[in-house]
């Protein structure tokens, strides 16, 4: 196996939420194993008991992940149809398919996501005004995560 082809198998790998991989041959054995991102979640609850507490307990603070904002309910979200490559223009020197403040209509392409050397072209199912980008040009984005938010 060549270096291009071991390098290509760990852009893939890295691309998925496949974490082990392992390859076999006569001539050789390849392991792949990446690990996965950790996942904080912190909490602080302090217990107080009256009787043996005369000020008020420390103020600890936590790091917590911020909770999503909910959309305001006359948004709508254009969703990614696959797991891919995000990018927003046809080419490098070309111009974005759709951009804030463009209007859209259904069947309009509005991105492209690269899967395993394809380009696929996206098409909204909803009309409106694109007003905000969720992801960036190059961004991995997974089945169903929202692309563009529409008013």
């Amino acid at each position: 196996m060549q270096i291009e082809h071991i390098k290509e198998l760990i852009t893939l790998l890295d691309q998925t939420s496949v974490h082990e991989m392992e390859l076999e041959t006569p001539e050789f054995k390849l392991s792949l194993k990446k690990e996965a991102a950790p996942q904080f979640a912190a909490t602080h609850t302090p217990i107080v008991h009256a009787a043996t507490v005369a000020a008020p307990a420390p103020v600890v603070e936590t790091e917590q992940e911020a909770a999503p904002t909910p959309a305001p309910s006359n948004l709508r979200t254009i969703t990614s149809p696959m797991v891919g490559t995000f990018y927003s223009r046809p080419a490098p020197d070309k111009d974005a398919y759709v951009q804030v403040g463009d209007r859209v209509e259904a069947g309009q392409v509005v991105c492209i996501l690269e899967a395993m050397k394809l380009f696929n072209d996206v098409e909204t199912e909803i009309s409106g005004e694109i007003i905000e980008m969720l992801v960036a040009d190059g961004d991995l984005v997974e089945y169903g995560q929202a692309l563009f938010s529409v008013k």
